[in-house]
């Protein structure tokens, strides 16, 4: 198992735990907007980071990011195998190929 595949199995189960306990629990009880919106401040933070060139930022930064999109996933309820699947189908496809496919 990876560490994605671990994170997304901790977050699915903080959905039935206490929010007082659990700070993904807590974001999962706000609804899926407000675990977009808390994704794109983590995103933002990124962009940041990245545009002034702090590495070690940039790192805990992309980390969040990670984090919070897992929770957006499992707030609407997909699975990180479908996103990795859709990934997976994508492979071997130039992105200016896929993007002309959609």
């Amino acid at each position: 198992m990876t560490t994605l595949d671990r994170l997304a199995a901790t977050i699915e189960s903080r959905k039935s735990a206490d929010p007082d306990s659990s700070w993904t629990a807590r974001l999962l009880a706000r609804g899926p907007e407000k675990c977009a919106e808390k994704f794109g401040e983590e995103a933002v933070e990124a962009i940041i980071a990245a545009v002034r060139n702090d590495r070690e930022n940039l790192t805990c930064e992309a980390a969040d990011v990670i984090y919070h999109l897992l929770v957006m996933l499992a707030a609407r309820d997909i699975p990180l195998a479908d996103v990795m699947a859709e990934l997976d189908r994508r492979s071997g496809t130039s992105g200016i190929d896929e993007k002309a496919g959609r």
